[in-house]
């Protein structure tokens, strides 16, 4: 790698994953299998709007089949292209062996600007685009599972669901073909908001391990700790709602594509995401420090830096700058792999993008079981283990009773333990369960062996040796 020339996207996929595997006894054959990108399929469509054929250019990937179906979004911006498509399904496939959710990896992306045209437009273009992906199959419940990524949402998938309904009418497990639906049209509770749950779920890991702590440089709990977020879109808006409602930190800074709002004091998300929404940027905000050049705020001194929005933020041009001990990428390949080498010099420890935003997929994979299974989750068991637990309340009570002053039970106690998990409270804990088994593989890896220096390392050696024994297993 040159020192002045920054790598693209792919390069830096690959860089990385270079540098695990020459840490790794892996023969040239299955490496170089792990690696390539099985295939990828290019579509140009026409479809006749405004009085006129329009042509679109779209991609879907597919990196790995070691397990099947494949899985991974499908992103709508005018700069996607052949190689990053390729090496986001290929981050899929490490994403998912990471996380132990049973999928192969595989991304797609369509070349459109979607502010660029009215929804009933967008409609007719994406269900051609789901057209010319799910006559070849690459639309399948048990062979290849978009979802949800930059430019898209529930609505997108909600129309890629029915288009696939209307060219299968037999198929009775249609809804598994897509996951980030809407909650009535098959999602699940807990699906939007999943990645950004996620990233408030590996911090809080990360931050029960005082090793780890110390490593960054840093102390204590997420209590108070200094956030600045890079785009507050889905993911970077529900990671700072949650760690400020809920654990404490103080969201300094928010950059977005108008510019950087800064405010030592913190930012109140929930009202700054409402004024974004109204206003599409955060010029004119009426609390804190509004610049044009927001990514300068990159910059700022901070405890945690959560880059949430493109690739590539943190290059060369800027990673000698960047002061923040900690860094999640909530973001896919935020981080170039010549910044990541200098911001390890500098002792900056990096919680990867393949685990620190597997909680779209991981979610996604839960919505794909709970479409297959024909059931919510909590429908068959909810009662009764309200039931259960209202023998020991009932049990409690005569003992409050019969103890009078000296004892009662807690406010709120029996509301609260009364009440049975429903679905957003099962994914949740199956989430939260997910993101500390997969750091706890990681950071094992990181401290356990002296040739690996940093967590991106450590979650590539975890994923591409589960790759490695999932081909083993088929003979391969």
């Amino acid at each position: 790698m040159s020192a002045i020339k920054e790598p693209t996207f792919r390069e830096s996929v690959d860089l990385m994953f270079n540098r695990a595997v020459a840490l790794m006894d892996l023969p040239p054959g299955m490496e170089e299998k792990i690696r390539v990108c099985n295939a990828t399929y290019t579509v140009r469509f026409g479809v006749r709007l405004r009085g006129q054929m329009q042509t679109f250019v779209g991609y879907r990937s597919v990196h790995s089949e070691h397990m099947e179906p494949v899985k991974g979004g499908i992103r709508y911006a005018t700069e996607v292209n052949q190689d990053e498509v390729e090496a986001l399904a290929a981050l899929m496939t490490y994403k998912c062996a990471l996380v132990e959710a049973p999928f192969g990896g595989s991304k797609g992306g369509l070349c459109v600007d979607p502010r660029e045209w009215d929804e009933y437009e967008l409609e007719r273009i994406t269900r051609r685009f789901a057209y010319e992906l799910a006559k070849r199959d690459l639309i399948h419940p048990s062979q290849n599972v978009p979802a949800p990524d930059m430019g898209t949402g529930e609505r997108e998938m909600a129309w890629i669901a029915d288009q696939y309904r209307r060219m299968n009418t037999t198929d009775i497990n249609a809804r598994a073909c897509v996951t980030g639906k809407p909650v009535n049209a098959g999602g699940i509770q807990g699906r939007t908001e999943a990645t950004g749950r996620g990233v408030q779920y590996a911090l809080r890991e990360f931050f029960r391990h005082p090793e780890d702590i110390k490593a960054a440089g840093l102390s204590g709990s997420l209590d108070g700790k200094r956030v600045i977020v890079q785009g507050l879109g889905n993911v970077g808006y529900h990671a700072a709602k949650f760690l400020s409602e809920e654990d404490g930190c103080k969201i300094i800074a928010v950059i977005e594509r108008d510019g950087g709002l800064y405010d030592p004091d913190g930012l109140n998300i929930e009202d700054l995401h409402a004024w974004i929404a109204k206003h599409g940027g955060v010029d004119g905000y009426p609390s804190g420090k509004f610049i044009r050049d927001g990514s300068k705020y990159l910059e700022e001194e901070c405890d945690i830096l959560i880059p949430a929005a493109l690739e590539g933020v943190i290059n060369l041009g800027n990673a000698d700058n960047i002061k923040a001990p900690l860094i999640i990428e909530a973001a896919n390949g935020p981080v170039t792999a010549g910044a990541d080498e200098i911001l390890r010099n500098k002792g900056i420890v990096i919680i990867p993008d393949m685990y620190a935003n597997a909680g779209g997929v991981t979610v996604s994979y839960f919505e794909w079981v709970k479409n297959l299974s024909h059931i919510r989750f909590g429908r068959m068991g909810r009662r009764q283990e309200e039931a259960r637990h209202e023998l020991i309340v009932r049990e409690l009570e005569k003992l409050d009773d019969h103890l009078g002053d000296a004892w009662t039970m807690s406010p709120n106690f029996k509301e609260k333990y009364l009440r049975g998990a429903g679905e957003l409270e099962l994914v949740r804990s199956g989430l939260d369960d997910t993101m500390r088994t997969a750091y706890q593989s990681m950071r094992e890896v990181w401290h356990s062996r002296e040739d690996c220096d940093d967590l991106r390392t450590a979650a590539y050696l975890v994923s591409i040796e589960k790759v490695a024994a999932s081909y083993r297993a088929l003979g391969l």
